[in-house]
Parts: structure tokens; C-alpha cells; sequence
């Protein structure tokens, strides 16, 4: 126990102390509280700004932490919620259905992510042609989908649906509770916080550490003995099950998935919100993503067609003047202040003593 907390406290993400866990406690708290006063609707809003997170942190852990970009991580994300749909809509006259939903749509992300990653981490695919090949694999499975309107394309009683997409997807069912309206806001946040706590322990603990010597200098960590195409590997599987995770939750909000979830437009916006929040921060990603879902949510919603142009615009605008990104850098220069002050609030030996 701990040892645990000694890892949550490292000092590779934003926060530490009992101050920062004390907020964190009450910002749970507040999304705990959140559907106690508000309706149904705005709850569900709220986990679709949410939502999203799993992926973000995923991805995060791979370019941030690993030095790995990838531009297709929701191609990920749409095995996940495609895989879901068919295997959940096909068994939902059964119990376990809808469980077998999740666990295949998991494992099918998982499974695909490591056939694929093998070929580019064990063929030595230069870092800079990876998110070329990602953002490529995602846009062949959004045209693939895109030309399966046909009656033809079915998966036993689930149609592909083309670029209408599939629809009526079930919604996930344990016992006699369905995770519908407040259900699925609860869900959705336990399902953020484990993830955020279990990457937070991970980049702390040593493979964090193996997989920064990775980002820093791959030559001089396979030298010290370490498969750095087997962590390489590793860390993008992790990845991936994650933007299944938020493909996952993303067919329980709506009930429905189409093609264009892995477009081009989509498979930018998870890179944005990470370099906007800091990539090398977990909780600067992790806020950034839910204000900007927020953000783009509102935009759309309201009609109005410049969402993604603001949030191109942002970041160009992180790309030039914060690379670190916005959210990261405003962190560390308040702890930066903190830490000033602490130490001179703090007297000297001789200046105590009056000499």
C-alpha cells in the first residue's frame, strides 16, 4: 500500500502531497454529486465530455511518455465499438450478452493493435513514417466501412449499415442494471478515474521509467539490456485497449457508430487534445480533453460550423508558443511559484540563530 502511494506521488505527472489529493478527492466528490442536481440529459452530456479521456491518456502514454506518435488511434477506437455492436446485438437475447460485447470488443482491439504494432515496431519502421501508417490504417477501415451499405454486409442479424452506420446498438446490461442516463455518468467516471490512477502508478513505477530512457535514447536503452521493440509494443497495445475503452463508452452514449468515427477529422482531434493539455502530463491531458470534448460539443451543437477550426487554431497555436502544452505549462509554473515561495519562507541556519 505504500508503495503505491509513493508511485502515485511521483514526480512524473502534475500534483503530489496531500493538498493536490485533497482537491482531487473533492473534485471526485463534485462529479459523485453532479447528477444529485442535475437532469438526465445534462449527465449524459457531462459523460460524453468524459468519455473520451481513456483514449487521450492512452495516447498520452504513448507519445508523451514513449516518444510514439500515432495519428490512429481511433481506428481503435471504431474495432472496439463496431466489435461491441455486432457480438452484444447478436447475444442480446442472452443474459451474458452484452458482457461478451465488452470483453470481445476489447480483446479484438487488443489483438488487432499488437498484429499491427509487431509489424512496425519488430520491422523497425522509422518513428516518423508510424503516424503515417496509423492514420492510414484508420482511414482504410473508415472507407472500408463506409462501402458496406449493402444487404449483403451483415454479421448474423447486424448490418454494417455503410456510412449510416450501425444503429440500435444495445446497451450494457450486468444483472438487472442497464448503464443508461445517471448509470452511465457513474460508469463513465469510475471508468476515467481507474484509468488515470492505474497510468499514474505505471509512468512512476519502472516500466515509466524504461519507457522515458526509451523516448530519450533508444540506443542507450537497448544497450542497458532492455527489448525496447517489446516495451514499444507493449505500451501501444495499452494504448489501443484504451481507445477501445473510449469506443466502448462512446456506443453506450449514443447507441450507434458510423465510419466516420475513424475519419481524419477524428483521428486529429485526440493529438490536439493531448498537445494542447501537455503530452507528458496525464492530468494536463486528461483536463484538456474534457474541456475541449466541451468545447466542440457546444460549438456543434449550437450550428455553428467552427469548432474545428478553433480548436486547429489552438493547436497551432500550442505548436509555436507552448510546446509543453497550455495546460501543463500553467501547471508547473504554479508549483514553480510554489516551491519559490516555500523556500523563502523557510529561514537559513544562520539568519535563525541572529548571527
Amino acid at each position: 500500500m505504500m508503495r503505491m502511494l509513493q508511485l502515485l506521488n511521483g514526480p512524473h505527472d502534475l500534483g503530489r502531497g496531500r493538498g493536490f489529493w485533497s482537491g482531487m478527492v473533492l473534485l471526485a466528490a463534485a462529479f459523485l454529486a453532479y447528477p444529485t442536481i442535475a437532469s438526465s440529459f445534462s449527465a449524459t452530456n457531462v459523460a460524453y465530455y468524459l468519455l473520451n479521456i481513456p483514449m487521450a491518456l492512452g495516447l498520452s502514454l504513448l507519445w508523451g511518455y514513449g516518444g510514439v506518435l500515432s495519428f490512429g488511434q481511433v481506428a481503435f477506437y471504431g474495432i472496439a465499438g463496431y466489435t461491441y455492436g455486432i457480438v452484444a446485438g447478436n447475444l442480446q437475447d442472452f443474459a451474458w450478452g452484452t458482457e461478451a460485447g465488452v470483453l470481445a470488443a476489447l480483446l479484438a482491439a487488443g489483438l488487432s493493435a499488437a498484429a499491427f504494432g509487431y509489424f512496425l515496431f519488430y520491422g523497425r519502421v522509422a518513428a516518423w513514417i508510424v503516424p503515417i501508417l496509423t492514420l492510414v490504417l484508420a482511414l482504410l477501415l473508415a472507407t472500408f466501412l463506409g462501402l458496406t451499405a449493402g444487404y449483403q454486409w451483415r454479421v448474423g442479424d447486424i448490418q454494417l449499415g455503410g456510412y449510416n452506420g450501425m444503429t440500435g446498438i444495445p446497451a450494457l446490461q450486468i444483472g438487472g442494471l442497464t448503464f443508461q442516463d445517471y448509470a452511465f455518468f457513474y460508469l463513465v467516471v469510475a471508468i476515467v478515474a481507474i484509468c488515470y490512477v492505474a497510468l499514474r502508478i505505471w509512468v512512476n513505477a519502472h516500466r515509466g521509467q524504461v519507457l522515458m530512457a526509451i523516448r530519450e535514447d533508444v540506443l542507450r536503452t537497448e544497450l542497458l539490456g532492455y527489448d525496447v521493440r517489446l516495451e514499444q509494443l507493449r505500451v501501444f497495445v495499452i494504448a489501443s485497449v484504451l481507445a477501445g475503452v473510449s469506443g466502448l463508452l462512446y456506443v453506450q452514449w449514443g447507441n450507434y457508430i458510423t465510419p466516420s468515427a475513424m475519419g481524419l477529422q477524428q483521428a486529429a482531434l485526440p493529438v490536439i487534445w493531448v498537445a494542447v493539455g501537455g503530452r507528458d502530463s496525464l492530468l494536463a491531458v486528461a483536463i484538456a480533453t474534457f474541456l475541449l470534448n466541451q468545447l466542440t460539443y457546444i460549438l456543434s451543437s449550437g450550428g455553428n460550423q467552427s469548432a474545428l477550426v478553433i480548436v486547429g487554431a489552438l493547436l497551432v497555436a500550442v505548436m509555436m508558443f507552448a510546446p509543453e502544452g497550455i495546460i501543463a505549462g500553467l501547471g508547473r509554473l504554479h508549483w514553480l511559484h510554489w516551491l519559490r515561495a516555500r523556500r523563502r519562507a523557510v529561514p537559513s541556519g544562520p539568519a535563525s540563530s541572529g548571527k
